[in-house]
């Protein structure tokens, strides 16, 4: 189980001290854990699995229950949203051309489209690219 642990460490750039000044998880329950004598009790493993943005389950076996693909919120599709009306406006603009030819409409819905697929796969592939913060001190 301390392998997992270990793996989160080395994935993040973090020492097990950090982890544990970060966490209030001391030294000796971390040291017990990684010589088999002993789990960090349940409320510890909360906190170094919210460290690391992983389930306890995965901190324990290092499999997830269900790997679900990260979901956008309400911010994000406003983000989005926005965006793609600003865009909206710049290419409905006089003078944009497609091989000599005025943009159609169709072109013109299909460029946001595709934007719209692309940004939504951005924010949720930094989604996937975790960084744990939660106990970070500037």
């Amino acid at each position: 189980m301390y392998e997992i642990f270990e793996q989160l460490l080395q994935k993040y750039g973090v020492s097990a001290y950090k982890v544990s000044k970060a966490t209030g998880v001391t030294q000796s329950t971390l040291s017990d854990w990684k010589r088999g004598r002993s789990t960090p009790k349940s409320e510890n493993m909360k906190k170094l699995a919210d460290y690391f943005g992983v389930s306890i389950d995965y901190l324990m076996t290092g499999k997830e229950e269900s790997q679900k693909e990260p979901q956008l919120k309400p911010k994000d599709e406003k983000d989005i949203k926005n965006i793609l009306a600003n865009t909206e406006q710049l290419l409905k603009q006089d003078g944009l051309m497609f091989d000599g030819n005025p943009a159609s409409p169709e072109a013109i819905e299909s460029i946001l489209s595709a934007m719209q697929i692309g940004m939504e796969m951005a924010k949720k592939k930094n989604k996937e690219k975790y960084t744990p913060k939660k106990y970070k001190k500037d």
